[in-house]
Parts: C-alpha cells; sequence; structure tokens
C-alpha cells in the first residue's frame, strides 16, 4: 500500500500499539478504520435523504384519509 497519508505522532503509535494486540498490519488496520468510517458516513447520508424527502408524496393527506374512512366532514 503506498503511504499516501501522514499521521501524527499520536496515531502512528496507537496504530503500533493496535497492530501489536491484534497480529493485524498497520495497513489492515488502516482500511479497516476506512471501510467502517465509510460505511457510517453513507449510511449517515441515506438517512439525511430519507428525512429530507418530502412525505407527502409518498402518503395521502389526512383529510383523504378521513373522507375515505368516513369520519371527514
Amino acid at each position: 500500500m503506498p503511504h499516501l497519508l501522514r499521521f501524527s505522532r499520536d496515531i502512528e503509535s496507537r496504530l503500533e500499539r493496535l497492530a501489536q494486540r491484534t497480529g493485524k498490519s498497520k495497513g489492515e488496520l488502516i482500511e479497516s478504520c476506512l471501510a467502517m468510517g465509510m460505511h457510517d458516513l453513507e449510511a449517515q447520508f441515506l438517512l439525511e435523504e430519507a428525512v429530507s424527502a418530502p412525505l407527502a408524496s409518498h402518503r395521502p393527506a389526512l383529510d383523504q384519509l378521513l373522507r375515505e374512512s368516513g369520519l371527514g366532514a
């Protein structure tokens, strides 16, 4: 894996400790962290898109539901 990023000393030392504890290489740990982070971001964006989508286009209006049920005026 090409070394594209330079990490701070803190992150480098944390990666070293994790590599020793897990038996994985630093590259594997970085890829795993990146994959988890990307998954979280994608999920967040999907949630934001779902919330921002207009609800009115997906459901009939309340007054229409009441009329159809016989409860409306």
